[in-house]
C-alpha cells in the first residue's frame, strides 16, 4: 500500500511540474503575441507548436476573442490553475497516510 502512496505522490509532483512548465509556455506565447517575432526562429516555432493545439481547441469551442483581443491564453491559464488546485492536491491528499484513530 505504501508503494501506491509513493506512486501517487510522485505522480502529483510530476503533473504539477508539467502544468507549471506549460503555464510558462502559455505566458511566453502571450508575450510573443505583443511583438512580431521571427516566425522561423526555432524557439518561437516550438512555443507555437506546443501551444496552438490547446489554444485552437479553446478558440473553436468558446467565443473568446473580443475586439481583436484573444482571451484563450487566459482561459488555458485558469484551467491549469484549476487542475493544479484540484487534481494535484487530490493526488497529494491520497498519497498521505491516513492517521489511525
Amino acid at each position: 500500500m505504501d508503494m501506491l502512496r509513493y506512486f501517487l505522490g510522485a505522480l502529483a509532483t510530476v503533473l504539477n511540474l508539467i502544468l507549471t512548465l506549460y503555464m510558462w509556455v502559455i505566458i511566453a506565447r502571450a508575450v510573443l503575441s505583443w511583438v512580431s517575432p521571427d516566425p522561423y526562429n526555432p524557439i518561437v516555432r516550438f512555443i507555437y507548436n506546443v501551444t496552438e493545439p490547446v489554444l485552437s481547441q479553446i478558440r473553436r469551442r468558446l467565443p473568446v476573442s473580443f475586439s481583436g483581443i484573444d482571451f484563450s491564453p487566459i482561459i488555458v491559464l485558469l484551467l491549469i490553475i484549476f487542475l493544479q488546485n484540484f487534481v494535484v492536491n487530490y493526488l497529494v491528499h491520497l498519497s498521505h497516510p491516513i492517521p489511525y484513530r
